[in-house]
């Protein structure tokens, strides 16, 4: 199978190689998915601390009340924003990882199905969060994150992912709240 994509970088410092440290997979986790890795990122010190001062440029002036990550290459990112910023980290996991009362969601992932969870009493009652993760792609996880953090109600105040995959259509399901990433993929 021949994959084909095009790059876009997001942001003002778009000298830096980025694309050059996100690994494309293809076939992976299944035949016919093209696998963005970011784990290059992560054997990068550079390329990860490009990264994080990137989310810092990118929420500066937002005021949040605590940062959700995705389980697990969301908590990655998220872990050291927060810690920055003096703010809750709240973990979004998958089903059956949380010892403690849960909010829930299931959601279509591209190639199945999953459940998201997240502590009851992690979740700010009317905070402002961002949620992180590393990639989007269709929105599903991030919906499904909105979803039990809207449970405990808490509100989005944005979405960041270091990957974009805008042509898989996550603004559809996103409905309107602000979405930041760092480069996107254009599939053809």
């Amino acid at each position: 199978m021949l994959y084909h994509f095009s790059i876009m970088t997001r942001f003002t410092d778009s000298s830096f190689p980025l694309d050059d440290y996100i690994r494309k997979v293809p076939d992976f986790p299944k035949p016919g998915i093209l696998f963005y890795d970011i784990t290059g990122v992560l054997a990068s010190p550079e390329a990860f601390r490009w990264c994080l001062a990137r989310m810092e440029e990118a929420y500066a002036g937002e005021t949040l009340d605590a940062v959700a990550a995705v389980e697990s290459r969301g908590f990655v990112f998220a872990a050291p924003f927060a810690l920055q910023r003096k703010i809750p980290l709240v973990l979004i996991r998958k089903k059956g990882k949380l010892p403690g009362e849960v909010y829930s969601c299931s959601y279509e992932l591209e190639y199945g199905t999953a459940v998201l969870e997240v502590h009851q009493a992690d979740v700010p009652a009317g905070g402002r969060i961002l949620v992180v993760d590393d990639l989007i792609a269709t929105g599903g996880t991030l919906n499904a994150a909105k979803n039990v953090l809207a449970q405990g109600g808490a509100s989005v105040a944005g979405y960041f992912g270091v990957i974009g995959l805008p042509f898989l259509r996550y603004a559809d399901v996103l409905d309107g709240v602000p979405v930041t990433t760092l480069i996107e993929y254009q599939g053809e």
